[in-house]
């Protein structure tokens, strides 16, 4: 279902997952728009890539800058097929701990920047006749996080707004997957090793951006529905979340093992 010229828009594809699947598509023969708020990395990134990529300013939260990053990549390459609503955000701490200007930058960008996104990429996938969505959740869209409340909240309504509009979308020429992975090696999980409240995200090893770029790609090419990354983790992440009473016995002793593998991260680093 991919075709050979197929055109990638990927948001917070300068660094991490984003940049990671924009390598991934480009060796593949795809083409990628490099879509970040940090336009001199994108610009980088796209460099690097060479001419089946470019780079575009684009703040998530900005509906107006939306709709000028889309002519931009229609500019360039004449049509998306994918749009992967990738940015988003994690600042550390538990709520209690975290700023008003904390709450709603991750409101801000991991859900409103995707719906921003979806209302102006959607209906021009619609005019072309065909296009896919993917957009990124998390294992914390199902398991609310000890640590992560607002975050695991963020990424729980992502889930439900992704899901929603699919089934408004159905019988149409535009189709949506989710992804929801475990926690990944990026700048975002490096910076909660300073964090204690964030002790969950250190229970298992991150996983590589490259495993989540794959799912992409899956995603893309197959178009299911929803994709958890791992599988298995995912379906403990469903059965936690859909008992409250299974999550509050297992959420201290899941603690203790994150503090203490997190403990020996700390060690190591020192």
């Amino acid at each position: 279902m991919l075709g050979a010229e197929a055109v990638f828009f990927v948001t917070g594809a300068a660094r991490g997952i984003g940049a990671a699947f924009a390598r991934l598509a480009v060796g593949r023969g795809r083409r990628v728009v490099v879509a970040d708020v940090d336009e001199p990395a994108a610009k980088t990134l796209a460099a690097e890539l060479g001419e089946r990529a470019c780079a575009v300013p684009l703040d998530v939260r900005d509906p107006a800058a939306w709709e000028d990053a889309l002519d931009a990549a229609w500019a360039r390459f004449g049509r998306v097929d994918v749009l992967v609503n990738n940015a988003g955000l994690l600042h550390p701490g538990a709520l209690l701990e975290q700023t008003d200007a904390d709450l709603r930058q991750m409101l801000d960008v991991n859900l409103l920047g995707v719906a921003y996104g979806l209302r102006a990429a959607v209906p021009r996938l619609a005019r072309q006749g065909s296009g896919h969505v993917v957009d990124l959740g998390s294992l914390a869209s199902y398991v609310p996080l000890y640590g992560q409340a607002f975050y695991s909240a963020t990424k729980h309504a992502v889930k439900a707004l992704h899901h929603a509009f699919a089934a408004e979308q159905a019988g149409g020429p535009v189709t949506c997957t989710l992804i929801c992975p475990a926690n990944v090696d990026t700048a975002m999980w490096q910076r909660q090793i300073a964090a204690d409240s964030n002790a969950m995200s250190f229970v298992k090893p991150p996983l590589p951006p490259e495993r989540v770029a794959a799912a992409i790609w899956r995603a893309a090419e197959r178009r299911p529905r929803e994709l958890l990354v791992p599988f298995g983790d995912g379906l403990g992440a469903k059965l936690m979340g859909a008992f409250p009473g299974l999550l509050a016995f297992a959420t201290p002793r899941i603690v203790r093992a994150g503090r203490a593998r997190l403990e020996r991260l700390r060690a190591r680093g020192s």
